[in-house]
Formats: C-alpha cells, sequence, structure tokens
C-alpha cells in the first residue's frame, strides 16, 4: 500500500513453523473435559483459560510517531489525486486511502508474543518450553550479523525495526530442522526469564 511502502520493505516474517509432528503432539497440553473446542491449529482456545498461566504478553504495536508519518503520507497522497478537482475526486481519495491505511498501520502492529503455560508464542507459531535450549539477549551487532551475513535460510525470524529488543531462541529438537528463532520484543529480558519460568515448572525439563 502506496502509505507504508516506506516501512514494509524492513519488515521481516520468514521461517519454517514447527512440524507436524510437534503440532499434534502438543495440541493436547491441558485439555480439560468440558473445556471449549480449540480451533483447528492452536493449542488452547481463543481466550487462555484462568487455569493456565500467562507469564508474558506483548504485542509489536507500532510507535504512535509512525501512525502520524502513515496518515500524514495517505493525507498527502489523496491531496496529490484531488488537487482541488471538484466531484468524487474530492473525497474519494481520503476516503480509500486513510481508511486502509489505517487497517495497514494495525496490521504492522498486530504480532503477540507471549508464554502460556508451557508454550511460546509468536504470532500463530507455537513451540513448547522443552524444545528450547536456551533465550540469549541478542545486542544490535548480533542482531545485525544473525539478519545478514549470519541468517541461517530455516531460521524463524519475526523482526520489527521499531522495536529495540531481540531475543535469539535456541531450539532443541533433532527432528526439527530450524535452528532457532529470532524475535523481535520490547522486554527480552524477561520473555527469557518468562520461558526459563515455564521450562522450570515442567517436570524433568531443565531451564532454559
Amino acid at each position: 500500500m502506496p502509505a507504508l511502502g516506506f516501512v514494509c520493505p524492513l519488515l521481516t516474517h520468514r521461517g519454517a513453523h514447527p512440524p507436524s509432528r510437534r503440532l499434534q503432539d502438543y495440541r493436547q497440553v491441558r485439555h480439560e473435559p468440558g473445556a471449549p473446542p480449540r480451533r483447528p491449529g492452536h493449542p488452547y482456545p481463543r481466550g487462555v483459560p484462568d487455569e493456565i498461566p500467562l507469564r508474558y504478553t506483548e504485542r509489536l504495536f507500532l510507535p504512535w510517531w509512525l501512525w502520524i508519518v502513515g496518515f500524514s503520507v495517505a493525507g498527502l497522497l489523496a491531496a496529490e489525486i484531488h488537487l482541488g478537482a471538484p466531484g468524487l475526486r474530492s473525497w474519494v481519495p481520503y476516503a480509500i486511502l486513510l481508511p486502509v491505511t489505517g487497517v495497514g498501520l494495525w496490521w504492522l502492529g498486530r504480532i503477540r508474543i507471549a508464554v502460556a503455560g508451557d508454550v511460546l508464542e509468536v504470532d500463530d507459531a507455537r513451540l513448547p518450553v522443552r524444545y528450547i535450549a536456551a533465550v540469549e539477549l541478542l545486542s544490535p551487532e548480533q542482531k545485525r550479523e544473525l539478519l545478514g551475513p549470519r541468517a541461517h535460510p530455516f531460521a524463524f525470524v519475526v523482526q520489527r525495526p521499531w522495536i529495540r529488543g531481540v531475543a535469539k531462541v535456541i531450539l532443541s529438537d533433532p527432528e526439527d530442522p530450524t535452528p532457532y528463532w529470532v524475535v523481535s520484543c520490547r522486554r527480552p529480558d524477561q520473555l527469557a526469564a518468562a520461558v526459563r519460568a515455564a521450562a522450570s515448572a515442567q517436570p524433568g525439563t531443565g531451564g532454559a
């Protein structure tokens, strides 16, 4: 979309989701009798039940200044189309570009990160903490390396340029070709602590 073209090339969202074997494995987690039915592909119902601890959650919302920039660009583009012309050109560009820009800005910040129960959730990807070997906090230099010359082709990456913090989640499942996840988050230290707490709560599982 025109008003967001300056942002979209900076986004990164690539990599393989956990394999179907693992999805089928942990869809059975905490399925209590009488609980609401799960949607296909989701380990929990849409609302996380109260008995499942929510150790960490955040959404990668856009900062306020990007909203101003986005709507300003959309307004300028609509004004360029309008150019004082009467009739439909006096309002149609604004009626189309401004709502579309608003939806696009919301979509860019829709990603949710959470540690719910014993599962790390990043958007629609789910990873049980028992498959996590470690969570590392990356410096800006390490982030540039992992997203650039040292990028692994099978890594799962959710990167948002307006968020400074980055966590690297190292996987320990030998049957998963994904070596690690690289995830933008505002509080990577708290995310790492939440994963460790969830891992330590599992019987026979060490901390991440």
